[in-house]
């Protein structure tokens, strides 16, 4: 283990603590010695990070620290960049230029060696089938979604049969094939998903449901059995 992962697990280790652990039991779960566990604690500090205590009395790591790009190891590079392929080839356009973007900023503040591994990753993406649903459509979603609003839209069911439904959507699932939102139906009184290639119209309500999507989430998850991540 490289001392850049060493300081990545530390920090890991003291988030699961909410009380103040001493040092040798940090040490010890570390696999180094308690001199070094010191000196890892003193980077840390000069980092930024407010971990407060003392040998004898136990440490604790206060909450808002966040670790530079840097302390990224090579599998965790290697699970951005695909994540961010993936994102680029199969989600919509504004999507897909965020992912490009955020890589870039990564990937520019790395040290040098893991910058070329990142260029370098041999995880790549298949092409995959182009989807009806416009950019617009889904741009109109995730906006709905992170503003808790309902949407208007006017749905073909599996028999060709429309129907015009007030749902109020809280998740958007990216398959190979196709794209699912998941909601709150108003006409059925329960969740239900919809397929956005038979999405006929779709209108931004500018409304809020009356719920947090939060709790809408949790209990979606529950019905479906879906653990919770």
């Amino acid at each position: 283990m490289s001392r850049a992962e060493r300081l990545l697990e530390l920090i890991q280790l003291l988030r699961r603590y909410r009380r103040p652990v001493r040092g040798e039991t940090l040490a010890i779960e570390l696999g180094v010695s308690i001199r070094s566990l010191y000196r890892d604690i003193a980077t840390l500090r000069a980092q930024g990070a407010t971990i407060e205590g003392e040998p004898g009395l136990g440490y604790v790591l206060r909450p808002g620290f966040m670790l530079p790009p840097l302390m990224f190891s090579e599998e965790e590079i290697e699970a951005l960049v695909l994540g961010s392929r993936w994102v680029a080839e199969r989600a919509d356009g504004h999507l897909a230029l965020a992912a490009r973007n955020a890589l870039t900023k990564i990937v520019a503040v790395l040290p040098s060696d893991l910058r070329d591994e990142a260029g370098a990753s041999s995880l790549l993406v298949g092409p995959g089938e182009q989807l009806a649903t416009g950019d617009q459509e889904i741009a109109t979603i995730r906006k709905a979604i992170r503003a808790e609003q309902k949407l208007l839209i006017s749905y073909v069911d599996a028999k060709s049969g429309v129907t015009e439904r007030v749902v109020w959507p809280i998740a958007l699932a990216f398959f190979d094939h196709c794209r699912v939102v998941a909601a709150w139906c108003e006409t059925r009184r329960d969740f239900r998903h919809f397929r956005t290639d038979r999405i006929k119209t779709i209108k931004g309500l500018d409304v809020r449901y009356t719920r947090r999507r939060v709790v809408l989430l949790k209990e979606w998850r529950a019905a479906e059995g879906i653990p919770e991540q």
